[in-house]
């Protein structure tokens, strides 16, 4: 009892340490983490044994990591992206497996051996990768997009290992087991799809009626974990149960506050289970297949990133995109350490190719929080070499904003800027908007939208756009540093132009203003104006007073509306006032 105690309070205190550390240089509390596992490890300090019921309770973290980025992914949003997942996932797995197997070949690994373990290197870390792009708000990014496809795809591909890989050893039966395997998988799947959409909005209607917090996270929880049993128990993965599940909440209209229940859960586990990756790091025997390890590595992060790199851009992704997809996926992941003991079994590989493996997988994860985030860097500069290349996409925009003045130019074209778009459509107002997301400008395209693929923070681009010939400027970016490089170029040009920035919060409101916005919009103080108007309302303070509350907040937060509160809102109140 004592043991278990101490074991809790190291690990709570290893974690509050290091996690403030890592924030304070800015980097992933991943790596925090990952750190704490290999110093406490059992082959480092030796404070954290081996075991197995931590390992099994780890495991949970990514279960709900899985289930909190399923939350963002609704079935037709899935579906629209079978491509990406069928297509650039199957593709990223083949080429990795065929490449690995022609490699161990030559290195006098016979070919199933070789085979298994290209099934091992071709599996990516779904709990760091997710996690990382959960925190920098990357999972609807276009990389984002391609990387989480491929990821779960490699999730579906897990049950076709577990058999493929004993299969290997007497080949005669490989067709019948490869078979047997599809079906699992298409029954679990129409099973979930199919019959689960319209029973859990049924049961979470039900379950909110009761009116208890604690029914309704119990439900949640139940949910989760019996989508991953059910999953696991047809022999695929427990991930891709919990994803499933977190996809088929995402079409209620209970999915923000699942997803706010089930943060605490997923967090903490989630850092159980890199501490325990990490104690798996044994520095010895690093030392000891030193050059081995060294070429696993490699292999890992160049080869197998060099490898997605060329898929990525044969399948239509433009350089910058397809070099943080590959970056995303360039390390080995937690499916890979269970297929490797299986692998090593049933003899197919020996234990001179298993320990360089796991220790050069182990080392890829260490380092892939690193790898990502620079990824991140170089890929936004590519990004702007691109567009000096690329004259055409340039000259796209000037043809979309020809012929066209008194226009309002949107930068960024999320849901806030199509928000802006749909009002100023309604009143007749012209407006061209620039996002960088190809996939959204296609969909706005084909919708008959003004909208163009463009980097608003380039000056040529806003120039292209028709700046000279302006109205007004919405900047809808949530990076601080993008907008305020577009508001530099705006008031180098146009000082006397108009510019309403959106900002998250009340943070960088004066560092947006002092760098030229005229007025800046931040949501959270739109969100608490309509919840404080609800709030008010059902009290049953009346209509009209909490009109004139909500205006006058605004009047006194927003230097357009307080100039002219006096001369249209107030005359209008005192109407409403006299027919009361």
């Amino acid at each position: 009892m004592h043991e278990g105690l101490r074991i809790v309070l190291l690990l709570l205190t290893a974690s509050v340490v290091m996690v403030a550390l890592a924030r304070a240089a800015r980097l992933p509390s991943i790596l925090a983490y990952l750190v704490i596992g290999v110093a406490i490890g059992p082959h480092a300090l030796g404070w954290l044994q081996e075991s197995e019921q931590a390992e099994r309770l780890a495991e949970f973290g990514v279960v709900f990591l899985m289930f909190s980025i399923g939350l963002e992914f609704s079935l037709p949003r899935l579906l629209s992206m079978r491509w990406q997942v069928f297509g650039l996932g199957g593709a990223q797995v083949a080429v990795t497996m065929l490449a690995t197997m022609l490699f161990g070949l030559a290195a006098g690994i016979p070919w199933q051996g070789g085979l298994a373990l290209g099934a091992i290197y071709a599996m990516s870390s779904t709990a760091i990768v997710g996690h990382l792009l959960a925190e920098k708000l990357d999972l609807h990014s276009a990389s984002g997009r391609r990387t989480m496809s491929v990821l779960l795809f490699q999730d579906l591909m897990v049950v076709f290992m577990l058999i493929l890989i004993p299969a290997l050893v007497d080949t005669s039966h490989l067709a019948e087991a490869l078979g047997k395997a599809l079906a699992q998988t298409l029954v679990v799947l129409l099973l979930v799809t199919v019959a689960g959409r319209p029973l859990i909005r049924r049961w979470f209607d039900l379950v909110v009626r009761r009116k208890s917090t604690e029914l309704f996270m119990l439900n949640v929880l139940w949910i989760t974990i019996a989508l991953a049993f059910l999953t696991e128990l047809a022999g695929l993965s427990l991930t891709l149960g919990a994803f499933l599940g977190g996809m088929l909440i995402s079409e209620t209209m209970y999915r923000h506050q699942v997803e706010a229940d089930i943060r605490p859960f997923r967090d903490v586990l989630l850092g159980l289970f890199f501490i325990t990756v990490g104690a798996h790091l044994d520095f010895a025997l690093v030392w000891q297949y030193i050059e081995w390890v060294a070429l696993v590595l490699f292999g890992l992060v160049i080869g197998k990133g060099l490898l997605m790199l060329i898929v990525a851009r044969l399948a239509g992704a433009d350089t910058p995109v397809a070099f943080r997809t590959a970056a995303q996926l360039a390390q080995a992941g937690e499916f890979g350490f269970v297929l490797l003991t299986l692998a090593s079994a049933h003899g197919l590989l020996t234990p001179e190719v298993v320990h360089p493996s796991l220790a050069g997988m182990l080392l890829s994860m260490l380092a892939a929080p690193f790898i990502i985030e620079r990824a991140r860097a170089i890929g936004d500069r590519l990004l702007r070499d691109e567009w000096l290349r690329h004259a055409a996409a340039l000259q796209e925009v000037a043809t979309h904003a020809f012929g066209i003045r008194d226009h309002a130019i949107i930068c960024g074209y999320g849901r806030a800027g199509q928000s802006v778009a749909r009002f100023l459509a309604k009143e007749k107002i012209p407006f061209i908007a620039l996002d960088m997301d190809g996939h959204r400008v296609q969909q706005a395209l084909t919708d008959g939208e003004n909208v163009v693929f463009g980097n608003a923070e380039r000056r040529e681009v806003l120039l292209a756009a028709g700046l000279e010939r302006a109205r007004i400027v919405v900047v809808t970016l949530t990076d601080v540093s993008a907008a305020i490089k577009v508001l530099g170029i705006v008031r180098s040009r146009r000082p006397e132009l108009p510019v309403v920035a959106r900002a998250v919060d009340d943070g960088p409101l004066d560092e947006l203003k002092r760098a030229g916005a005229t007025e800046v919009v931040p949501e959270v103080m739109e969100g608490s104006l309509m919840l404080a108007a609800q709030t008010l309302t059902r009290l049953g303070v009346p209509l009209r007073r909490v009109l004139r509350d909500i205006t006058d907040a605004r009047a006194k937060r927003y230097e357009l509306l307080r100039e002219r509160y006096h001369e249209i809102v107030e005359p209008l109140l005192v109407a409403e006032e006299d027919e009361v």
